[in-house]
């Protein structure tokens, strides 16, 4: 098994040379550095060697309970006692309160080092910022403080066995019971639904207050806890998975269980979506990390492997390849644009000054970011031939945990019939419009400067189309092509490093992937 080694490097890199980060006040470069150095450390030595570990053991479903892999529990009560789970908290509340760049980039080395125990821990900062937004003071006071002191960790409770990506179809009720709610229902595919790792476990549950026909207007949310519901909580069973095998998915039963509102009744979607926002990003991250990981490990291999000779007769090693070598930029490619695009949306969003725009980059990052991770293990599989297949060198289980993050937090063709739809039509179009103007402020490149002209004409034709559902994909794919372009050339006009415009000249060598009808 390859050693995971943090890209902190990369990651302030990008931050800065890409998104701007330096341009906010808040930003502090030093600071920076050392927690994602100090974290970075601790995820080298203490969570990625578990990572093995946890895919071959996985989690078990005991007497209704779920039990981690072994080491799992311990490096969690290191993760705490340090104060990682309070990274982005509140100082009065026990938190760092750091922002959400350096919390982006210990998520990034979180999920390269070991994904399922990110799974577990990492949504925890969704949760804090919903109750800072929604909770009321009591709710606050409990339980921000035990979230940031690992005290608890925190599920998302959506799904249903017939409410997937149709939220408006979630059958969970909560009744009013004097001064108190109750739940009933079912929930599936629970990330950390149940776990050793923590003292208690606060659910964020989805549930219906209004008649069925009501839709998504009839759902609020709640909280309980693990604690607190004691056997009105039910884990019904851990799904076996191709990959994250050690991220207990658990499948959950409500019955007579006692909730608290959060915010107001009929408002539990807004309220949930600013976790599943959250999400969204955070699983672009993992798609970054995995592109990342994959690159490190195909790249020490392919730099070591003898193989065939040179054209002086000496012994070649794979890197010596012509097509080795293009799997290997492409590889590279993908991780710092995927990075890069993430990180701008990141950095408009602690700006605040272009909404719509955050509203339209976020599903072009879910969709370019996770389908990047799991190309770029592709990849790495096919360098390392025979042995990639084999789970010795890391990289088939990378694919398979990689796998679920074009799934999970809306499938990405939901996010792609986003951006063909509300991208072009809310607010008139104002956060495709905004996407123009940011490919401008990126790069003065030629070349993306050409397929920006691609791009304008192609929103035009999806704008006015009847039914603009059938071109989602192409349009999106698209999209994601010109933001990606455009990221690479930022880099490379903002270093000069040889590295960087290679890359860059690799990416606008590409295919664009979009339909002759489309262009």
């Amino acid at each position: 098994m390859t050693k995971f080694i943090a890209p902190v490097e990369d990651i302030l890199l990008s931050l800065e040379k890409v998104a701007g980060a330096d341009s906010l006040p808040e930003w502090d470069r030093d600071l920076a550095s050392e927690i994602l150095s100090h974290f970075g450390a601790f995820a080298e030595g203490v969570i990625a060697p578990l990572n093995e570990r946890g895919a071959q053991q996985s989690c078990q479903l005991e007497n209704g309970r779920v039990h981690m892999p072994d080491g799992f529990k311990d490096a969690f009560e290191q993760l705490a006692e340090m104060g990682w789970q309070g990274l982005t908290a509140p100082e009065h509340h026990g938190g760092m309160e750091q922002s959400a760049l350096v919390a982006a980039g210990v998520s990034e080395i979180f999920s390269g080092a070991n994904l399922s125990m990110q799974m577990v821990c990492n949504l925890v900062p969704g949760a804090i910022s919903t109750l800072r937004r929604f909770g009321n003071a009591e709710q606050q006071s409990e339980w921000i403080p035990k979230l940031a002191a690992g005290e608890a960790l925190s599920t998302m409770c959506l799904t249903e066995p017939g409410a997937g990506s149709d939220l408006s179809r979630i059958r969970t009720k909560a009744t009013q019971d004097g001064n108190r709610w109750v739940l009933e229902g079912e929930k599936i595919f629970i990330s950390g639904g149940d776990q050793d790792l923590s003292d208690d476990i606060l659910h964020l549950v989805l549930a219906r207050t209004g008649a069925k026909e009501d839709g998504v207007k009839g759902l609020s949310l709640f909280l309980t806890s693990k604690k607190r519901a004691g056997a009105s909580i039910k884990i019904t069973r851990i799904e076996e998975k191709m990959g994250l095998h050690a991220s207990p998915t658990c499948q959950m039963a409500f019955d007579g269980c006692p909730a608290e509102l959060i915010g107001e009744k009929g408002t539990g979607l807004s309220a949930m979506f600013v976790l599943m926002n959250h999400a969204r990003l955070d699983v672009s991250l993992q798609g970054v990390a995995h592109a990342a990981h994959a690159h490190q490990i195909a790249k020490a291999y392919a730099s070591e492997r003898k193989q065939g000779r040179r054209p002086d007769g000496s012994e070649a090693v794979l890197t010596d390849h012509a097509d080795v070598r293009r799997m290997l930029d492409q590889q590279r490619c993908l991780e710092i644009g995927a990075r890069g695009m993430a990180h701008v949306a990141l950095v408009e969003l602690m700006r605040g000054e272009r909404p719509a725009l955050v509203e339209f980059l976020t599903p072009l990052c879910k969709v370019f970011c996770t389908e990047a991770g799991i190309s770029a293990a592709n990849l790495g599989i096919q360098i390392l031939g025979g042995y990639g297949y084999l789970t010795e060198y890391g990289l088939a289980q990378t694919w398979a945990d990689a796998r679920i993050t074009a799934i999970y937090e809306g499938a990405n063709g939901i996010h792609e019939l986003a951006v063909a739809t509300r991208g072009l039509r809310q607010q008139g179009g104002a956060g495709a419009d905004a996407f123009d103007a940011l490919i401008a402020e990126l790069t003065d490149n030629p070349t993306v400067l050409e397929l920006r002209q691609v791009w304008r004409a192609t929103r035009d034709t999806v704008r006015n189309a009847d039914d603009p559902t059938v071109l989602a994909h192409d349009f999106s794919q698209l999209s994601c092509a010109l933001f990606h372009r455009a990221i690479c050339a930022r880099m490379a006009d903002a270093t000069s490093d040889p590295e960087y415009v290679r890359l860059r000249d690799f990416a606008l060598s590409r295919h664009v992937p979009v339909s002759t009808t489309l262009a």
